[in-house]
């Protein structure tokens, strides 16, 4: 083994790109985690030579296979190449068994040693025991509410993940987070059954060298830079659509976004006012993120510069601290604005004014005075950062600062937010320092039955308040779940009367909702008891504070008064019959 590597040239832009992205918003934070000089990392990142045991440690850090970026000699990569067998895990989360067994009869006629998972569920409770994921997506898996929750953490060293996306089509449904989490990962698209032969030589090839991805530039990779813009590419209601299925943000193109007047006006009224600030609270998928959106197109189309900034792509590392989490923070504005250049110059001076001033300051300095209109940024799950209090209490105050410095500064007028969170906060900010308390409080409601009606005519379904009631008492008025139901009803996949039957079984069209949320709760045994206590009892149940405002930000309760009751039938049914002892309750009816 050479005793120095040197990265090969044309890798050299993906791998400073690939830094933020891996929590690492400057070189010099790249160096502290690994216990090594910042000149090491320059110079890996720049094509010059480092000692061995640094370019592998480096490239792990970063998710990176050093053999696929190392300026190698192909005699001395064939020579250093291992062929001890290898434990694949095959996840058809496709349902292309045909595909699957060809897989698997190669990889074993190879020599390696192959396990198999069915469509419904991943292997296994610990994938450090594999070395590799091939995993095999499909439109539907895409959109799977526990599909995430089945995969290995990305930052882990094993298994490597080859993602094979069978049968796809350049404007298929993929959720946010599904989205983030491939987006560094290099995925193939299978088109075709002549592809298969094509996929099976570079599983085999992977195995043989020990590479840990996919061939990035080959025809079949995939450009989900490419996916992502073609979703947000439309700005305009189609006249008419077919039944869309629902999965993360309402796209702006989409039929199937319903108005909560006065909601929507009040926003767009509000975010073209100078220091705005729009703080929006619900449940996952009641239509945050959707209605973040609308009004940053609407600010967008008022000529303001608008960046949408969620903190779910925030590596786990970026928690650290608080320098960590706002160097990311002004890190990930640069970048959006191509002004990424003097974020450094600002940072040397974090151990002295703190980063909350750096922030500030490269905002003031860098960033405001280049935007001749405004900037519209919209910040969205925010409750990421209420599980750190030191993080939360410095970002949330910083964010309180930079509004009130639009009642003073010209400059800082340009700056309007949008504060997207799903759950309350626990922690005890200074009511001066909180943005909480200032700005347009947004708190999204269920949808009425008017609006369900609207929408069940957006979906071509002729009801009258008569099956609009029927879904309601399943479901009352989440647009998700609504969505989700008339989605099926309109393909004809179900009709509404098996719906409602089989709506809280593993069965119904529900079931991965509900596994979600059983997942969720069975991580936080408090909140799973209060849950046991809420969907067991006959009236509603006075939880712990703390419990009940968990659980009705899960969108899994609904409060009356102090007490809690289940938000819907469908969560009754569900919760009822696996954590209680399955009796039907008749308080909905």
């Amino acid at each position: 083994m050479p005793r120095s590597l040197r990265v090969r040239a044309e890798c050299s832009p993906m791998l400073k790109t690939s830094l933020l992205r891996n929590g690492f918003p400057s070189q010099k934070l790249l160096a502290e985690e690994l216990a090594i000089s910042q000149s090491t990392v320059s110079n890996f990142l720049n094509g010059r030579p480092v000692d061995f045991a640094n370019f592998v440690e480096i490239c792990r850090v970063l998710g990176q296979e050093w053999r696929n970026i190392a300026a190698l000699e192909a005699q001395q990569d064939a020579e250093n190449r291992e062929t001890t067998p290898a434990r694949v895990a095959i996840g058809d989360r496709a349902s292309k068994a045909s595909l699957t067994q060809q897989l698997q009869e190669a990889l074993t006629g190879a020599g390696h040693e192959i396990f198999r998972s069915s469509s419904d569920v991943l292997l296994p409770e610990s994938w450090a025991i594999y070395d590799y994921l091939v995993l095999l997506l499909s439109s539907q898996s895409l959109v799977s509410d526990t599909l995430l929750q089945e995969l290995p953490d990305r930052q882990s060293d094993k298994p490597a993940i080859l993602p094979i996306c069978v049968e796809l089509r350049p404007e298929w449904p993929l959720s946010f987070d599904l989205l983030s989490y491939l987006q560094p990962i290099v995925s193939w698209h299978w088109r075709r059954a002549s592809d298969t032969e094509i996929i099976l030589a570079e599983l085999l090839l992977i195995c043989q060298e020990k590479r840990s991805c996919l061939a990035a530039n080959h025809e079949l990779a995939i450009d989900w830079n490419a996916i992502s813009s073609v979703k947000a590419s439309s700005s305009h209601p189609l006249p008419v659509a077919a039944p869309e299925l629902p999965e993360g943000q309402v796209e702006l193109a989409s039929r199937f976004y319903i108005d909560r007047p006065p909601i929507e006006s009040d926003c767009y009224h509000t975010i073209i006012q100078p220091g705005a600030l729009i703080r929006i609270k619900a449940p996952r998928q009641m239509g945050k993120t959707s209605l973040m959106a609308r009004i940053l197109h609407r600010a967008q189309s008022k000529g303001s510069k608008t960046i949408a900034l969620s903190l779910q792509l925030a590596n786990q590392r970026v928690f650290a601290n608080s320098d960590s989490f706002l160097q990311w923070f002004c890190a990930s504005i640069g970048m959006e604005l191509g002004m990424l250049d003097q974020l450094a110059n600002f940072w040397q001076l974090a151990d002295i004014i703190g980063s909350n001033q750096c922030c500030k300051a490269y905002l003031e300095q860098c960033i405001l005075p280049e935007i001749s209109t405004s900037m519209t940024l919209g910040l969205d799950e925010v409750d990421r950062v209420f599980a750190c209090r030191e993080i939360a209490d410095d970002f949330l105050g910083l964010l309180r600062a930079l509004h009130e410095e639009a009642k003073r500064s010209s400059l800082w007028k340009k700056l309007r937010l949008i504060v997207v969170h799903s759950t309350e906060v626990y922690i005890p900010l200074d009511v001066n320092k909180s943005p909480f308390n200032v700005g347009l409080p947004i708190e999204l409601p269920e949808l009425n039955s008017q609006q369900v009606l609207a929408l069940a005519q957006r979906h071509g379904l002729a009801w009258q308040r008569a099956e609009v009631k029927e879904l309601m008492q399943l479901v009352g008025g989440h647009p998700y779940l609504l969505r989700l139901g008339m989605y099926h009803i309109a393909r004809q996949d179900v009709k509404l009367s098996q719906l409602v039957r089989s709506g809280g079984t593993e069965a119904g069209i529900y079931s991965d909702h509900l596994r979600r949320h059983l997942w969720n709760l069975e991580k936080y045994p408090e909140l799973l008891a209060g849950m046991k206590q809420v969907v067991t009892a006959s009236e509603g149940v006075r939880l712990r504070s703390e419990l009940g405002f968990k659980l009705n930000s899960m969108g899994l309760v609904q409060l009356s008064g102090n007490n809690c009751r289940p938000r819907c039938q469908l969560y009754q049914q569900y919760f009822g019959d696996i954590l209680g002892n399955g009796e039907e309750k008749e308080r909905y009816n």
